[in-house]
């Protein structure tokens, strides 16, 4: 009888059943010692299955988010555990194409052959596997490369209000690593699929899809395989990493990531805390961001995360979430872009708290007077606008600066070169431009 009993109870940590389903989440009486971030199968009519990721661990059931199609599950059926946690395709195959968080093609070029996997939830490389930030990620942006520069390595937060250009800054920066040894890798989170094509259409004719792998869990997926999404991308980037490869990788963006998240965790009946939110959305933010990192004997990952401020609140819960995660941040400003002023980079509010000490050292020499300079121009910018009688210095000042804001717009998707950059700035730094 005791036999039977273990018996009994051995297969019950193993085989679950589903009590009930809805809104993509769906609660399994058994399997009790299944483990957070585990991926579980439900069994429909007896073979096919639908995987499920565990993440709700109660005393008498789990919940588990679905990572497919739930039309088709109903209570009652078996849900058998895999034992594994959930594990994403990686390496060269991916190069190229569109995939979805499950490393599934959605680009119509057929299916792809991963020769291994990784899993999507792992440790960030310990302090002391990691290096100082000592090469330079050119954007081939006039006012980032100068002023708010970004190294491999770094954690550069790209931040400002919806249609700033946030994207079209992250392009920009991929589309410059063309004649780089530089892995790129977009996820798009919550973006529509016309926008998903239309960057891959830029890509291409920039020829650096080749090196690029788009992930895109659309804003018509599951908030499920939203929340999967950027760390199914790091995965990836890692892989790349460990080979002694240089990788960008770019989060667009964690603002609707941390929706995403959000209505999962109200959905597990998880309390919610300021905005709504759970209370370790920071945590699911900090152990993303902390995975990118400049390894000693390896190589790196350069992460450019994207935040959507509303009427250019940095105050508000997920922006100073980040700011407080990454290495700096570059900011856009809707006066600017408004303006004509494109990219809309505000040099006073934007920073980079590391990226410095592995830029270009002739662009480091001028970066300092360029600061200056445009610093004094909006100090005094505001005189024209209420009509004050200006003497002759104020007044070539204010021409000085309005020239040097201009020589510093540029198209989109038209990188500029490094020496190019410092052409630009020298001419303008030594009134040659007066």
């Amino acid at each position: 009888m005791a036999r039977d009993s273990g018996i009994k109870a051995n297969i019950f940590k193993k085989i679950g059943i589903v009590t009930s389903v809805a809104d993509g989440i769906v609660s399994i009486l058994g399997i009790t010692d299944a483990a957070y971030g585990e991926t579980i199968d439900i069994l429909i009519d007896g073979q096919r299955k639908v995987a499920c990721l565990v993440l709700n661990i109660e005393s008498k059931k789990i919940s588990a988010i679905i990572l497919d199609e739930d039309i088709e599950i109903r209570p009652g059926q078996i849900v058998i555990r895999s034992g594994d946690l959930m594990t994403v395709p990686v390496g060269e195959a991916l190069l190229g194409r569109i995939v979805d968080p499950l490393g599934k093609a959605i680009d119509d070029k057929g299916s792809i052959q991963a020769r291994s996997a990784r899993m999507v939830e792992s440790v960030a490389p310990a302090i002391i596997d990691r290096c100082p930030v000592s090469n330079p990620l050119e954007t081939g942006l006039k006012v980032v490369d100068s002023m708010i520069p970004i190294g491999h390595g770094q954690r550069e937060l790209i931040i400002g209000d919806s249609k700033t250009g946030k994207t079209s800054l992250a392009i920009d920066a991929i589309i410059n690593q063309s004649t780089s040894d530089t892995i790129n890798i977009y996820v798009a989170i919550g973006q529509k699929r016309s926008s998903v094509a239309r960057i891959a259409k830029v890509l291409e004719s920039n020829d650096c899809l080749k090196s690029t792998i788009i992930v895109a869990a659309t804003a018509s997926d599951s908030a499920a395989l939203q929340y999967v999404a950027p760390y199914s991308g790091v995965s990836m980037a890692e892989y790349f990493m460990n080979l002694g490869l240089r990788v960008l990788i770019i989060y667009d963006d964690l603002t609707k990531h941390a929706v995403s998240y959000r209505q999962i965790s109200l959905l597990l009946r998880r309390p919610p805390g300021r905005e709504g939110y759970p209370g370790d959305v920071f945590f699911s933010h900090s152990r993303l961001l902390e995975r990118a990192a400049n390894l000693l004997r390896t190589g790196s990952v350069t992460a450019l995360p994207i935040v959507e401020t509303i009427q250019s609140d940095l105050s508000a819960y997920i922006p100073t979430n980040v700011i407080s995660i990454t290495d700096g941040q570059v900011f856009l400003d809707r006066e600017l872009f408004s303006r004509g002023v494109r990219p809309s980079v505000s040099a006073g509010l934007s920073v980079s708290r590391v990226g410095s000490n592995a830029q270009n050292d002739v662009l480091k020499s001028m970066a300092g007077s360029l600061k200056l300079e445009l610093a004094q121009y909006r100090e005094v910018e505001g005189f024209i606008k209420l009509g004050f009688v200006l003497d002759d210095a104020t007044k070539q000042l204010i021409e000085r600066g309005v020239r040097l804001t201009c020589l510093l717009i540029q198209n989109r998707f038209n990188p500029v070169s490094m020496d190019k950059q410092i052409l630009f700035l020298f001419a303008a730094l030594n009134s040659y431009v007066d």
